[in-house]
């Protein structure tokens, strides 16, 4: 009703528009169309991305709990879209100057002078940016966590978590300030993202029967496999809209190197993951290859405009490492029990991406040098900004959990856990005709 009240309110305000039709847009840049085309069309492959996480999280996890994924995935991009809308944007690029390198301020709801072409291409395009970073804390949580809850967290992080850090970066904020890069989200969109699932994991506790009495982890493997590499792959072709759609603009030829870049260091880092899993348990493990390409991809996203090919390749390396040993000490030494791996995909790759544009950018590109060219400054800031963000995600997601665990509580009964999500928070099963392993009875 509130937000009812308030949109009446704003359609029968009088419109203080700047370009609503464009025409001025156009008159002062010709190429505004092109423009336009490539960073919309980008955005559509990013937005398809979801489906990318569902198919990848939905296929990592249990049959008894498939339609509550499908619904977390399909509620994070409308969730999302509403917040980022109402309040998120104007956080992350509103250009009122009260404490401008904390958060902005203007243009809620995209009214007033925010009702303009260009405003509204820049708010869709981080739009379908910031409901990804909701998405990330999906796998980590899934199989225990309250749905209701889970509304509540995916609200806030595109409203406020994910919009003021990006203010910090690419909003003018005091990490941009300082010379902090992140050319289209390694640290805004999945660090952050990431470390919010490690403090909903941790505060969440692990799945029943995950863990022996002497601390020994349990597999629980997903129901399928298939479903969770077709994620993969939808997720590896979306972001080549998160990557070469962040030039915004249709026209840089660079955007080459940057779709090069992308499929090598994911290409790197999936061969690396899978090579690993064969020597360390004889067999080469399917899902830890498609961990390993996801790693990769968020390795390269902060730097797939500054680093060569070769760098590429090498970030793509480390990254396949990283998720596999950061999936180990996850289940075996903190006994932190993240079902999709997505704080090691993430979080940890994440952070290795901000860190790895700070050693490696080579200065042809905007000249961006990293350490590796004289670039010691830089890679000062990027250090900073990695911790910042851990800090901000971590720390307020950790706080945001506690307070709806004393509350409203974060997680579902026990005879419900074992039912299964989809019954018990939504009353139905994904597949009605199959019997569920986990349960041992028709759904």
């Amino acid at each position: 009703m509130a937000l009812a009240a308030i949109l009446l309110a704003l359609l029968a305000s009088p419109a203080l528009a700047a370009d609503p039709s464009g025409d001025i847009t156009i008159e002062e840049n010709p190429n505004a169309a092109l423009d336009f085309a490539w960073v919309l069309i980008c955005g559509f492959l990013v937005m398809f991305m979801q489906a990318g996480f569902a198919m990848l999280e939905t296929g990592f996890t249990r049959s008894k709990n498939a339609a509550n994924i499908m619904m977390k995935n399909m509620m994070d991009f409308s969730i999302g879209a509403l917040a980022y809308w109402a309040v998120g944007f104007a956080v992350m690029y509103g250009t009122t100057e009260i404490i401008a390198e904390v958060m902005g301020w203007g243009g809620f709801f995209l009214a007033g002078e925010a009702y303009d072409v260009s405003t509204i291409e820049s708010w869709f395009f981080q739009m379908v940016f910031a409901a990804t970073a909701a998405t990330i804390v999906s796998g980590a949580v899934a199989e225990r966590c309250k749905f209701s809850t889970y509304l509540i967290i995916s609200a806030l992080i595109t409203a406020v978590i994910y919009p003021l850090y990006g203010h910090w970066v690419w909003g003018g904020g005091f990490l941009s300030e300082m010379g902090a890069l992140d050319f289209a989200g390694s640290g805004v969109v999945h660090a952050l993202g990431g470390w919010v699932a490690l403090a909903g994991a941790l505060l969440l506790g692990p799945r029943i029967g995950k863990y022996q009495r002497d601390g020994k982890p349990n597999a629980i493997p997903g129901h399928s496999i298939t479903l969770g590499t077709l994620g993969v792959f939808i997720l590896w072709f979306g972001w080549y809209g998160f990557n070469c759609g962040s030039t915004l603009v249709g026209d840089a030829l660079r955007v080459s190197i940057i779709a090069a870049n992308t499929t090598l260091a994911a290409a790197a880092a999936m061969a690396v993951a899978m090579f690993i899993t064969w020597a360390w348990h004889g067999k080469p493990d399917v899902g830890m290859a498609g961990n390993g390409a996801i790693a990769g991809l968020v390795a390269i996203t902060a730097g797939c405009a500054w680093v060569t090919p070769s760098a590429s390749v090498l970030i793509g390396i480390i990254a396949g490492f990283l998720v596999v040993f950061s999936v180990w000490l996850m289940d075996w030494k903190l006994h932190i029990d993240d079902p999709v791996g997505a704080i090691s995909v993430h979080g940890v790759n994440g952070a290795w991406g901000l860190l790895a544009l700070g050693i490696f950018a080579d200065g042809t590109y905007g000249g961006v040098a990293g350490l590796l060219h004289g670039g010691s400054d830089f890679f000062v800031a990027q250090v900073f900004s990695v911790v910042v963000n851990f800090t901000w995600a971590f720390g307020l997601g950790l706080i945001i959990f506690f307070i709806l665990k004393k509350t409203i509580g974060i997680r579902v009964e026990a005879t419900d856990e074992i039912a299964g999500l989809d019954l018990s928070e939504h009353g139905m099963t994904a597949y009605p005709n199959f019997i569920h392993s986990e349960t041992g009875r028709g759904d």
